[in-house]
């Protein structure tokens, strides 16, 4: 058996198919099958290490992004896009597989196109509680829908509606588990104060990390900082976090880092009393399985038309809080910390509330359907 995925262009897209391939890899193993070849295609790798870990042979198939914003690039992205559906329609030609996974976002759209024309079997996956267009394009001629958030269902057309399941978010094996013993040494964190876990995303999110910097003074005041920052912004706030500490005697509390990799992330949500975080999907099952009270910062709807829309239907559990990047100001950041972590029965209740929003088994549903679909075309 033969199972293609696409889809990329930020972690939110891509780690939850590293989550799926561990689970057909399980079910397989499980059930004494020949173990399928997996392949991944989309403009870039993303993360190699995880493809190679994995076993995903990597085939690079060009795709444009259509921006919510006037811009040149808008066309010529188009010509890219096309010269992407030959390419993929070449591709999935020569590979021919059992069936196409698709999470969304611009570089699926090729792959989706070509498995259509090619009478390849689709299975989408809608991580967000507002699908992208890329989703709601596909979902006209998928095998399968599966969701996330229940309000994902009414923006779909009528007539797709007996193919769509919620499934919830795949979530990568090692992420399902946190690591509390020894962590606070391994992150050289100082005991006897509440720790905050500030994440902007796989590339970081510089508006965070501009009132975190604005907010410093404060947070070492009464707390641990773990402050992922993105690789391309961490430099900078290195740099700018030694000026603002100075000799302030709470410097080494603060701890920037550019990435955070799967056993720093293990430890970090093991410790944290508090995940500040942006809204993508996968970031909030990340929170909700780790039942972690939590501070969303959603990107703005001028920028992505989902994360506003996952921060709120998640703050519904009452698990977390949301501010408004538009409202967001260093004293009102701290402050919103410093009342959830002051208040401990507050606290406890939003981890309480965040307990059941993650299905741990999503990764393992969809990999059970999968299977399924790519058995009963492999015998066509």
């Amino acid at each position: 058996m033969k199972i293609a995925f696409t889809g990329g262009g930020s972690g939110g897209h891509f780690y939850p198919i590293i989550a799926i391939a561990e689970a057909l890899q399980d079910l397989v193993r499980e059930e004494h099958l020949i173990m399928p070849t997996f392949y991944y295609l989309a403009p870039s790798q993303f993360d190699e290490k995880a493809l190679f870990e994995n076993g995903i042979v990597y085939v690079r198939v060009p795709a444009g992004k259509l921006r919510r914003y006037a811009s040149f690039q808008n066309i010529t992205d188009v010509a890219i896009t096309l010269t992407g559906i030959l390419t993929a329609l070449i591709k999935l030609f020569n590979i021919y597989p059992d069936v196409v996974v698709s999470k969304g976002g611009y570089a699926s759209i090729p792959t989706v196109i070509a498995a259509r024309l090619l009478r390849i079997p689709v299975i989408i996956h809608e991580s967000d509680a507002k699908p992208g267009r890329a989703n709601l394009f596909a979902a006209k001629f998928a095998t399968k829908i599966a969701i996330s958030f229940e309000s994902a269902a009414s923006f779909f057309p009528e007539e797709v509606q007996k193919k769509i399941a919620r499934t919830g978010i795949p979530i990568r094996k090692a992420l399902m588990r946190v690591e509390k013993d020894d962590s606070r040494l391994y992150l050289g964190l100082e005991p006897g104060i509440p720790t905050i876990l500030i994440l902007g995303g796989s590339q970081g999110a510089v508006k965070i990390n501009e009132t975190v910097l604005s907010a410093l003074t404060e947070l070492v005041a009464f707390a641990n900082v773990i402050h992922q920052t993105g690789p391309a912004n961490f430099k900078n706030v290195e740099s700018v976090s030694k000026v603002v500490l100075g000799e302030n005697p709470n410097a080494s509390r603060y701890h920037p880092l550019n990435y955070l990799d799967q056993i720093s992330m293990q430890r970090a949500a093991g410790i944290a009393n508090l995940i500040v975080s942006r809204a993508g999907a996968g970031s909030i099952a990340e929170i909700g399985l780790w039942k972690k009270p939590a501070i969303l910062i959603p990107i703005p709807e001028s920028v992505s038309h989902d994360q506003r829309s996952n921060a709120y239907a998640y703050a519904q559990t009452g698990g977390a809080v949301v501010l408004d990047e538009e409202n967001l100001t260093p004293h009102l950041f701290a402050a919103e910390i410093k009342r959830i972590l002051q208040d401990p029965a507050l606290a406890a209740r939003m981890g309480a509330a965040a307990k059941g929003f993650t299905d741990p088994d999503a990764a393992r549903i969809l990999a059970r359907e999968i299977l399924t679909i790519g058995l009963s075309h492999e015998e066509v």
